[in-house]
Order: structure tokens, then sequence, then C-alpha cells
């Protein structure tokens, strides 16, 4: 409970009653207001960076990260199951992002997001979010330390400053790429990006409360612009940010595309309910509370068919967001709503300060996101438990990184369907 409103999303048809609904339904008051500002604040200014920044390392321009979580942010607090979630991009859709982008352009990519996000709402009406629970831990810490690892990839070329005119989304081509590149390496990156990452992780240490991700973006691109730094930025790269969100566009359809993307839009939608039911978890445990599986995931599936139509991609519920806002006392959705305005008050007053953000600095945030992600004691745990799940989450790892998401989880969840049967 907190002042005196359920903590429950109750039952209706389908199992779907919006958190929100249910919140707003029992009482509201000025402190309940006042909790969720201030919570939705301090989301904000970690979602700032984050949100432009995985906008770029999926091939997108940094705007498209922030439609992404001011829409369907938005639409995830207003419509989800979960009291504290927190909804936009996710460095978990980076290679997906960036693979659709490079077969089918945005206009695919919104496509595909929109089919996805209807996979995810039919999966919330049809009570479906009950199995995603089942797939087995290694499979979940072999994915999620992959798609780690893709990340941190997908920033080399960011952290070293290397001129690649084109980088391919698969690892090995990639690896072979950067190494190619190493001689145009730029020692000013290099430097922002180090500074970035040791502020980010000394405020992480002395200040936790302190929102490191802005103070280390915000610092290195007053630098960069004092000092003439010879890095890329925001605005070199990709010129000025809009003053606002673009109007709605629907992308061509026809059956061919439909057909073409249905595997894409599979995948999107298994990582983005695999993500944001985690999350719910998360904040369940962190807050003492229960999410309603149903209603988020058809607030997942509305919220990618917003955010793709107002130019925005993939969304999900995201962990560190998620949990930033139940640390920071935000006490219903609410505060998810407000930290999407707050969003874009920035986009449409201050947008125009983004052109002076190194890439590098980006890049360093990023490179924390994936080491964060990597749970070494997670991983410790599983593989010193048996021997199965080490070779579970060693296949599933290696099938992310070198081939594919849903390969990998498909072959994970069928090895240790296969050891089971094993009596060893």
């Amino acid at each position: 409970m907190h002042g005196g409103i359920s903590t429950q999303a109750g039952p209706g048809p389908a199992g779907y009653w919006p958190a929100a609904w249910v919140i707003l339904r029992s009482g509201y008051g000025a402190g309940d207001l006042r909790a969720d500002a201030l919570a939705g604040l301090t989301v904000a200014i970690v979602a700032l960076p984050l949100s432009m920044a995985i906008a770029i390392a999926s091939g997108l321009p940094p705007e498209r990260g922030l439609f992404t979580a001011v829409v369907g942010g938005f639409v995830i607090s207003l419509l989800g199951g979960s009291r504290h979630q927190i909804g936009g991009p996710a460095g978990a859709f980076i290679v997906l992002v960036y693979a659709v982008l490079e077969r089918h352009g945005y206009d695919g990519l919104a496509l595909a997001t929109m089919l996805a996000g209807a996979m995810m709402a039919a999966a919330g009406l049809l009570r479906l979010g009950r199995f995603i629970r089942l797939i087995p831990p290694p499979v979940i810490a072999g994915f999620t330390a992959g798609i780690a690892v893709i990340i941190l990839l997908s920033q080399v070329r960011e952290l070293l400053g290397l001129d690649i005119a084109k980088e391919p989304a698969e690892a090995l081509p990639k690896l072979q790429a950067l190494w190619a590149a190493l001689p145009t390496l730029q020692p000013h990156a290099v430097l922002i990006a180090a500074g970035s990452i040791a502020v980010i992780l000394l405020v992480r240490r002395h200040r936790p409360q302190w929102p490191g991700l802005l103070i280390a973006v915000g610092m290195a691109s007053v630098l960069a612009y004092l000092l003439q730094a010879d890095a890329a930025t925001i605005g070199g790269r990709f010129g000025a940010m809009p003053a606002g969100l673009p109007a709605p566009h629907l992308p061509a359809v026809s059956m061919e595309r439909v057909l073409a993307l249905l595997p894409d839009a599979a995948a999107i939608a298994l990582l983005g309910a695999i993500e944001s039911l985690l999350s719910a978890v998360v904040a369940d445990e962190m807050a003492g509370e229960r999410h309603n599986s149903e209603a988020e995931l058809i607030a997942q599936g509305v919220a990618n068919v917003a955010a793709a139509a107002c130019g925005g991609f993939c969304v999900t519920g995201t962990i560190a967001r998620t949990a930033t806002n139940v640390k920071a006392g935000g006490r219903t959705p609410v505060a998810g709503m407000l930290h999407a305005v707050y969003l874009l008050a920035f986009l449409m007053v201050a947008g125009g300060l983004a052109a002076h953000v190194p890439l590098a600095a980006l890049g360093a945030v990023l490179a924390v996101v994936a080491w964060n992600m990597a749970d070494r004691g997670t991983l410790e745990t599983i593989v010193r438990r048996s021997w199965k799940d080490a070779a579970v989450l060693c296949v599933t790892f290696v099938l992310t990184v070198f081939v594919n998401l849903l390969v990998g989880i498909a072959a994970g969840i069928a090895l240790h369907l296969a050891l089971a049967r094993v009596r060893l």
C-alpha cells in the first residue's frame, strides 16, 4: 500500500484492468502527485541519454529514441499492469533493430514493430504471459549475457572514434571491420569515452543518488565543446534535433512485406515480452507488489504500435529505469507518464543542446549498461550449479552472439529439455 492506494490491478475482461485505472479510481492525492512528479523527473534524467544512445547504436538518429520513450513510455504507464513499470527503448533490441534496418529500412522496421505489437497484445488477451516465466533461467542468463556482448561490440566504433563507412550487423564481420579500422582511431574519442566511464563509476560509488549517466554526458559535452575536441558529435553526424513529435504515419503494408517481416516481428515480440515481464517482476520484488501480466502485455502491444506510428521503434519495460522509479519513490503509473512528459519538454525546449553531445560519451553510457546487464554473480551461480545448466547457458550465449536471438533461445530451451532426460 502507498498513500492508501490498492496495490492490486483488479480482475476484468481477459484479466485486463490497467494499474493506472485501478489506482486512480481508488483515490489519488496531492502527496501521490508530488512523489510521482519527483520520481518521474529522476527517471527522465536517466532515460534522456540512454534513449538517444540506444537509437544511435541501433542505426537510427537520436530523436527516434526520444520519440520511443515519449510515446511508448507514456502508453505503457497508462495501460500497463504494473504500478512502477517504465517503458522505453532497450539495449536488448539493438541488434534486432540494426539488422531489420539493414534489410528493410525504417519503413520495414516500423511495420515489424507494429506486427510485434499486435502479437504481444494478442498474447495478453490469450493469457499467455504466464508461459514466459517458464523459460529456464540458464537460457535467460545466456541470452542476456549475449545481448550485453552485442551491445558492447556495437559501441567499439564510438568508443575508439573509428571511421567505418558501413558497420556490419553480424558479430564476426563486425569484428573484422573494427580490426581493419583501427588505424583511424581518434585519441580524443578514447579520452572522452574513458573519462565518461570513470565519471559514471565514481558517481555510482560515491554519490549513487546522483544521475551519473547525465552528469558524465554533460561534462563530456562541455569539455569537448570548450576544447574543440576532434571527436564526432550528434550534431555532426545527424544534424539538428526536431522540436517535437512527428505527425503519426503508417508504413506501407502488403502481404509480401508482412510475410517477409514476420520472423523479425516474432523476435521483437518475444524479446519485448520477456524483457517487460522480467522488469515487472523486479519491480514487484522491490516494492512488495504484484503486476498483471495480461494487462502488461496488452499495453506493450499498444505501445509498440503507437511508438512506430510516431517515428519511434521497439519499446518495452526497462529494468534499469523501472528500478530507478521504485528507488526514487514513485507511487503510481503517473510517475511513468510524467517521465514521458519531461522528455517531450526537453525535446521541444532544449533539443538543440543535444547536438554538442560526443558520440563517444553515449558509447560510454551503453558500455556501462552492457557491463551491468551481464550479471556475473548469476552467471557464476548457474555455471557452478550443474554442468547441464552451464551447457545450456553457453550454447544460448554463443548462438545469441554469433547467429541470432531466436536461434539462441530455441536451442537453449531444446537443450534444456533434452538434458532434463539425462540422468548424470
